[in-house]
């Protein structure tokens, strides 16, 4: 019996976001569920849409959202001519601390809960949106991943959730009580926003176990289950992405390089590298710098 559960590694990739067309089958028909919130975008076409109890058509300009752990199944009417745009991405990594704007995070469960908020948005609803533009823009910016690439991926996802937000007020959504900057309690789906904050200071497993009111042993467990890495690998990750980002796009020395991205010393940061990348820092730039 095939399982449901459909493996994203959330720790390598955070977003993904790519078309699916007649052309370029690349379509998880079979019903699937993931940690990641899965948005889509018909372009071309008409697709047979379940979300567990609910099925529709959706037809050019709808799109609609499968949120954490719903199974769902898309299936185009006709194989022949169909496209249509996905995106999916931990939504813990797009909260916003602006002193006005309610948390992406409480917004996004609080629509899931509400009976009044639809799963599927119609092209009506959507018309003057940048939906179809964030779409392509997430799609181009993946793909050629081109210096800050993550920031305009970053900036565009939220943009694609306040754009749902609104709608789902107009359907009667209250987000008054969703105070910005008051977190919706330190659960582990939120941590991973709070090491990449806080990347650079010291950060130990158990005080972010503690964050989340869990134990050690449970957070652990849980965290691997979720991120399919360790809290301790995962931020290992982060602080190796970020000193990536700065070999390749500022000349700084390791000595600075270390010390922005949290490691002990210019040891430790080329024994982490090279553990995560197979090559030391410097070997790492030179190479990408013949590449340019």
């Amino acid at each position: 019996m095939p399982q449901l559960f459909e493996y994203i590694d959330t720790l390598n990739q955070p977003y993904e976001a790519f078309w699916v067309d007649s052309h370029n089958i690349n379509d998880p028909t079979r019903p699937h569920w993931h940690y990641y919130v899965e948005v889509i975008y018909i372009e071309i076409g008409d697709l047979y849409v379940e979300c567990e109890e609910h099925k529709e058509t959706l037809r050019p300009g709808d799109c609609a959202i499968f949120h954490s752990k719903m199974i769902h199944t898309m299936t185009p009417v006709d194989m022949n001519n169909y496209r249509y745009g996905v995106i999916k991405f931990d939504l813990s990594r797009l909260n916003s601390s602006g002193s006005f704007s309610a948390r992406l995070r409480s917004v996004t469960e609080a629509a899931r809960r509400a009976p009044e908020i639809p799963y599927f948005i119609r092209a009506e609803a959507l018309e003057g949106t940048p939906v179809g533009r964030i779409f392509n823009t997430c799609v181009t910016e993946l793909a050629e991943r081109k210096y800050g690439y993550d920031l305009v991926l970053h900036s565009n996802l939220c943009e694609l959730m306040v754009t749902l937000a609104r709608l789902w007020r107009e359907e009667g959504l209250d987000t008054s009580h969703f105070a910005a900057g008051v977190s919706n309690g330190a659960g582990i789906e939120s941590v991973t926003e709070y090491i990449d904050e806080h990347s650079s200071e010291a950060l130990s497993v158990e005080k972010l176990a503690k964050r989340c009111g869990m134990s050690y042993s449970y957070f652990a467990k849980n965290f691997r289950q979720m991120y399919g890495r360790s809290c301790k690998e995962y931020i290992e990750f982060v602080r190796v992405s970020k000193a990536e980002d700065l070999l390749l796009f500022t000349d700084f020395d390791l000595t600075y390089i270390s010390q922005e991205t949290g490691f002990a010393d210019c040891s430790h940061l080329i024994k982490v590298f090279r553990r995560w990348k197979g090559i030391t820092p410097k070997q790492y730039k030179l190479a990408h710098a013949r590449t340019k």
